[in-house]
């Protein structure tokens, strides 16, 4: 793509110098030319009309004579690089300013052209042995006494037209040849700005198209082509979090369907070839109901990810009380919090706190955050669950005083599957997919969730809802 790019813009380079070239040498060359030879036209003729106003009364009155008026005329053609003729009625030439012409014979322009006077302007005049090249040609006509007399004939070469023509466009072409190296500059500009960024792009379009994600992309620039850069390199990084990240779901996935399927199988063949004793079924067949709803649950938690992330579940907004509904998911750890001696603290800002809000989804979150809390927290201790009114919020928090999160885990925790070592081996039963639900729900609330943990002291959990005034369900 490199050299595609780099051969059309000098294809446009060349193509633009050509045509230039030939386009100031021809076309402009003639218009510039055929200007010279108007603005000629119009010097000869506006002189002609000069000598004929302050010469030709004077001669034709007998008070200028014929040499003094030629002597006059020689002057204004030395000065306009011009040959003066003086013709009469008869197309005699009584005057000349060529230097020589006294000693040539007498020259009748109607011997030659006999047309030559009727018209006023002449392009190409054409006299063998009296003209030595091709002239440009002014017959003015001079008036006396309401007649024609005779004619003032002004003569200048074209090749002197076309050299001063030529001359012009010479140094319009060392202009353009001076334009052209600075086009080239300007050319090359634009490639170092096009062509090697996008082949730099291309390159690393190419590498993580084969899946080398740690390719860097080297680009120190502030324009487009430095954002997109960053984009790409931002994109690559991205794909390869999300292909680590997809390793890792297939593995965690892998590992806890395995174990429960494990389980039943084992179980179920030792049911079936008689291994377990008959009297022993019930226990096993509890065992494998117990692995089958944790099949369940953590099927039931993917899809339940899964619909949050294509935005595929729709909230019931309600108003509703938040203090009521934690009472209500308390009680139902009240078997657990037994068994491990633990007390449940609950402190409400007020003895009602209205939220707008699904109430069925903030359920389950207040159920999995105080699912943790029991999960993590020692015989003995007490769990702290309040509520606190600010403004138009309510900041709900579940605080623990259990074994806590390490520091290089609290940003994980919200990942799918993730648990710390210590809570793998405690706990087998749960799927790791609990805060990663918890945090999809309160982000589809457009709220947020913080947590704050220290190792060995406890951990708190604090969610927001928006606070409402309306009416108790």
């Amino acid at each position: 793509m490199k050299q595609y790019l780099w051969i059309k813009l000098l294809i446009c380079y060349i193509f633009s110098a050509v045509f230039m070239f030939i386009l100031l040498n021809t076309y402009a060359a003639n218009r510039y030319e055929d200007k010279l030879i108007e603005d000629k036209k119009s010097l000869l003729y506006n002189e002609a009309a000069s000598i004929s106003d302050e010469y030709m009364t004077s001669f034709y009155n007998e008070e200028l004579s014929l040499p003094n008026l030629t002597t006059q005329i020689k002057t204004i053609g030395a000065i306009l690089n011009a040959r003066i003729w003086i013709v009469n009625n008869s197309g005699f030439v009584i005057s000349d300013t060529k230097p020589d012409a006294e000693s040539d014979s007498p020259i009748n322009v109607l011997d030659m052209n006999p047309d030559f006077l009727d018209s006023t302007f002449h392009n190409h005049t054409v006299m063998k042995g009296v003209l030595s090249e091709p002239m440009l040609s002014v017959v003015y006509k001079v008036i006396y006494k309401y007649q024609v007399q005779g004619y003032i004939v002004m003569h200048s070469s074209i090749s002197s037209i076309q050299k001063e023509c030529t001359h012009v466009v010479d140094i319009i072409n060392i202009c353009f040849i001076l334009f052209l190296g600075f086009l080239f500059l300007i050319f090359s500009y634009i490639y170092y700005l096009t062509i090697i960024p996008l082949g730099k792009l291309n390159k690393a379009a190419s590498e993580y198209t084969k899946g080398n994600y740690s390719y860097i992309l080297k680009m120190k620039r502030q324009d487009e082509y430095g954002s997109l850069a960053n984009s790409i390199s931002y994109m690559a990084g991205e794909i390869n979090n999300l292909d680590d990240y997809q390793k890792k779901f297939v593995a965690n996935i892998s590992h806890d369907f395995r174990s429960p399927l494990t389980s039943i199988k084992g179980y179920a063949e030792a049911l079936q070839d008689g291994t377990i004793p008959y009297e022993m079924k019930d226990k096993y067949l509890g065992i494998i109901l117990f692995e089958t709803e944790r099949l369940n649950k953590l099927t039931t938690s993917l899809l339940a990810l899964n619909s949050f992330e294509n935005h595929g579940t729709l909230l019931e907004i309600v108003s509703f009380d938040i203090n009521h509904i934690i009472k209500k998911t308390a009680e139902s750890f009240e078997g657990a919090c037994t068994q491990k001696k633990i007390t449940l603290n609950l402190i409400f800002a007020s003895k009602e706190t209205l939220v707008d809000a699904d109430m069925g989804k903030i359920q389950q979150v207040l159920y999995n955050l105080l699912d943790n809390a029991i999960k993590f927290s020692h015989h003995n201790s007490t769990i702290k669950i309040s509520t606190v009114e600010k403004g138009d919020k309510v900041f709900i928090s579940v605080k623990d005083n259990g074994i806590g999160i390490p520091k290089d885990s609290i940003k994980k925790i919200w990942e799918r599957f993730y648990k710390t070592d210590a809570s793998r081996g405690k706990d087998k039963k749960g799927t790791g997919l609990g805060l990663s639900i918890t945090k999809e729900i309160i982000a589809a609330h457009n709220e947020n969730i913080n947590v704050i943990s220290t190792e060995g002291v406890g951990t708190e959990f604090i969610f927001t809802l928006p606070r409402t005034e309306g009416f108790l369900l």
